[in-house]
């Protein structure tokens, strides 16, 4: 009996450290987030009802870019970091949020489906507690403003784009070129 709490207390703390580590293990063949005080160059990005402008973005490769995001619109919006398929498939999530509550025209619901008892609602598509908390991501309501920094790596194909239901599909999406 003495034993057998130590290993499993050991047991325990293993296997919280492996979800923790699932947690953070974001890794993009982009690049990565980075602090704001460590970017060479800011770029703002106004954010309007249903577009962007500036319409494309040039990066260099190993550029850090701190990106200020006004949303003048009248709607809530995302600017999200990533590929066409990367996009599609944050649309599911955000699909999912919008239909759970979580997500509507000008924010966040109020919706706290852990109060609720639901846990943290893993088979929502791998939504982990249905938060909005990638690194290559961030939601702007109508007239604030927010910050994403990024270092970029070499990769083409890349977007910047809102994936709130039905902004890419009317054209919420833009060119990014890293050269």
């Amino acid at each position: 009996m003495v034993l057998r709490n130590p290993l499993l207390l050991a047991g325990c703390l293993l296997a919280l450290s492996f979800g923790a580590a699932a947690e953070t293990a974001h890794t993009y063949a982009f690049g990565q987030p980075a602090a704001a005080d460590k970017a060479t160059r800011t770029v703002e990005v106004t954010l309007q009802d249903i577009s962007f402008s500036p319409k494309s973005l040039d990066v260099k490769a190993g550029e850090t870019v701190r990106f200020v995001l006004v949303n003048k619109g009248q709607l809530l919006h995302e600017f999200n970091l990533g590929d066409a398929a990367m996009h599609a498939e944050h649309q599911k999530e955000m699909l999912q949020m919008q239909a759970s509550g979580m997500l509507n025209a000008t924010g966040m619901g109020k919706m706290d489906h852990s109060a609720m008892g639901h846990g943290d609602m893993g088979g929502m598509g791998g939504m982990g507690g249905m938060k909005h908390d990638d690194p290559n991501s961030v939601l702007v309501e109508p007239g604030k403003t927010a910050e994403l920094t990024w270092t970029f790596t070499k990769a083409t194909g890349l977007e910047f784009a809102c994936n709130i239901p039905g902004h890419y599909q009317a054209g919420m999406v833009g060119k990014l070129n890293v050269e």
